[in-house]
């Protein structure tokens, strides 16, 4: 076999850059963000191993437990191909090798099983006549795809969370319950896939972001936490990970994810992308993207990398200086500045701002002919509400209130450019005896309008909308990402930026810096 017959080596062009993604929550690894990866691990491996290349050990073993095109798998055996040639010469030999003892995939869905045997054996089928592959015996190879069922508790998947409504299917369609985060002994399993003696030192990879939940309005469930979680059950040497950035912030089941992998000091390295499509271009995923290298031998700060078209900037700091993830080492000295207990006295807006759904009225509660006078959506304005309905807590009713939306910057996901979200054109004081849709958030309520107003001046300054924004991974906005913005306590008087600046001794470079983020009120 010559070397031109080894399909792991150039194409032109790359077919797997050309490759469309299979759906919203499968998407696509670029070749280029793959070897971004495989490079991370390459550095890692060499620290912890006086500087060896980790192209040439023969004996380690490369897992991705949710393949897809095939890219990952592609691009460690081209390595392995390079790094191997002095052990083992025959071309051959060194592919049989690579292929049967390094490296390993399981395919999410059997279309994907075949594109990514077709991407590393140059053949759908592991022992076809056109395969590079020369050892083994049945089709899968050693990229295996078996289907597997949901193990449904009422309506609900146990291991995933899958609405049985939207997923409870028919073998002619694919149920999504995905192999590698389907068993609750993920050692087990792998061990009835690819055999007893198998231990993976490297699982890397780009798993499946999120399940539909079922009914209208409904967010969609994230699922990549769980393969990182049952990666790590493993006990691998390294995980390196491509995955949505939601996690830095938490919610909707992501809290106890986020503070585990805060409080990980095995986590070396962290690439952070605001705006995903510079990672996948054309695909529009809110809050941006990150990969991760997860190191078992690492014990100590982790290496933070903000990418952005217009600059890469590397910090090194511990993950969980605070509660959530911040993503931009800029922001940091001056979260720290506003919160100096002299100036906040350790109360924050959190604390004032109303949860979501303050009266008990849905998004899509129907206006009534007459009740109590009810602000909707901005496209109905103020309706009424059938006082049965509408529930007071915490006595919110009859005083004045701020109402702010609940998605502020709808339509924005690239969050690398300036953020516009709260000022006087999607705001509305409410008088007393007026109440809100779950589209809306009381952001403060007080006994006259003056304070409403002179806590809105507050609100609508350049550096609290910066504070806010460095909780904010996605669309909408709840009382959580007001828990960086000091509450004053009384509001008599109206405020600007000038003024919180001596407040909180805002630097004038740190301030250019607040100025670059933040989008004007009345642009």
């Amino acid at each position: 076999m010559s070397e031109a017959m080894f399909a792991l080596q150039r194409h032109n062009p790359d077919v797997l850059t050309c490759i469309a993604n299979l759906s919203n929550d499968e998407v696509i690894t670029p070749p280029d963000v793959a070897n971004r990866m495989l490079d991370s691990l390459e550095s890692a491996w060499a620290k912890n191993n006086d500087g060896e290349n980790i192209w040439t050990n023969k004996e380690l073993t490369f897992l991705d437990p949710a393949t897809k095109s095939g890219v990952f798998l592609r691009e460690i055996a081209r390595r392995l191909n390079k790094g191997l040639t002095k052990e083992i010469p025959d071309l051959t030999e060194r592919i049989n090798h690579i292929f049967t003892n390094q490296v390993f995939g399981i395919g999410i869905t059997e279309l994907t099983g075949m594109l990514a045997r077709r991407s590393l054996y140059c053949s759908k089928t592991a022992n076809g006549i056109h395969s590079v592959a020369r050892s083994f015996k049945d089709e899968q190879g050693n990229i295996k795809y078996e289907r597997t069922e949901h193990k449904w508790v009422g309506n609900g998947c146990s291991h995933c969370g899958a609405n049985k409504n939207t997923y409870d299917r028919n073998e002619t369609l694919e149920s999504h319950a995905y192999i590698f985060t389907h068993s609750d002994n993920p050692k087990d399993k792998l061990a009835q896939l690819f055999g007893d003696n198998v231990k993976f030192d490297v699982i890397i990879g780009n798993p499946p972001y999120q399940l539909d939940t079922g009914g209208s309005g409904r967010q969609a469930k994230p699922i990549y936490q769980l393969f990182v979680e049952q990666a790590k059950k493993l006990d691998p040497r390294y995980i390196c990970m491509v995955i949505p950035s939601r996690w830095y912030s938490g919610g909707f089941g992501l809290d106890k994810f986020r503070n585990e992998m805060l409080s990980d000091r095995r986590i070396s390295n962290l690439v952070d992308f605001e705006n995903a499509s510079d990672v996948f271009p054309g695909v529009d995923i809110a809050g941006g993207v990150c990969y991760f290298l997860w190191d078992s031998a690492h014990d100590d700060d982790c290496e933070i990398t903000s990418v952005s078209k217009e600059s890469t900037v590397t910090t090194t700091r511990r993950l969980n200086e605070f509660e959530i993830f911040i993503r931009q080492s800029s922001a940091i000295p001056i979260i720290r500045k506003v919160q100096d207990p002299s100036i906040s006295k350790g109360k924050y807006l959190d604390q004032v701002v109303s949860s979501i759904r303050p009266f008990g009225l849905p998004t899509n509660y129907i206006p009534k002919k007459s009740g109590i006078p009810c602000r909707f959506i901005q496209k109905i304005g103020l309706g009424y509400a059938d006082p049965s309905e509408v529930t007071d807590a915490n006595n919110l009713l009859d005083k004045w209130k701020l109402l702010v939306p609940k998605a502020p910057i709808a339509g924005q996901t690239d969050f690398s450019k300036p953020v516009k979200f709260y000022h006087d054109k999607n705001a509305i004081v409410a008088k007393p005896g007026e109440c809100c849709t779950e589209s809306w958030i009381v952001a403060c309520a007080f006994d006259t309008e003056k304070e409403v107003l002179a806590f809105r001046s507050y609100l609508f300054t350049k550096i609290v909308r910066f504070l806010i924004l460095q909780t904010v991974i996605s669309q909408d906005v709840n009382r959580k990402n007001f828990r960086f913005v000091p509450d004053l306590g009384k509001y008599t008087k109206s405020y600007d930026d000038e003024y919180l600046r001596k407040l909180w001794n805002i630097s004038d470079s740190e301030w250019e810096y607040i100025d670059s983020r933040i989008s004007s009120t009345n642009n």
